[in-house]
């Protein structure tokens, strides 16, 4: 099972939010993310998922600052009202033997 990354994120059926996730704790020195990201919902197909990149810019996630390669960012949009969703990330990196990282992140979608 992918980590789960600590946050639980929530948005109302009518909003768009921008998700970050941080994947510092899992890479291994000078490691950093690349290429484009899947990320995809575990058991619907309820939200819309755009924007998948990795960071080109240091930012913070969780009051971690994060440099430029550690973190997946996308964009998440509709749902259903009071419902919980597993969104699974999967992104590789440019490690000399590269590596296929997975995370998961909970999102609940609340009535406007």
């Amino acid at each position: 099972m992918p980590n789960t990354a600590p946050q639980r994120r929530s948005k109302t059926v009518g909003e768009t939010r921008n998700v970050a996730v941080s994947f510092v704790d899992v890479l291994d020195e000078g490691e950093l993310l690349t290429g484009t990201p899947t990320v995809l919902e575990v058991t619907t197909s309820d939200l819309t998922l755009t924007n998948k990149a990795v960071n080109s810019l240091g930012q913070t996630v969780n009051g971690q600052a994060c440099l430029a390669g550690q973190v997946v960012t996308f964009t998440v949009a509709g749902g259903v009202a009071e419902t919980d969703y597993q969104i699974r990330i999967t992104v590789g990196t440019n490690a000399v033997r590269a590596q296929t990282l997975q995370a998961t992140v909970r999102l609940r979608v609340k009535a406007n």
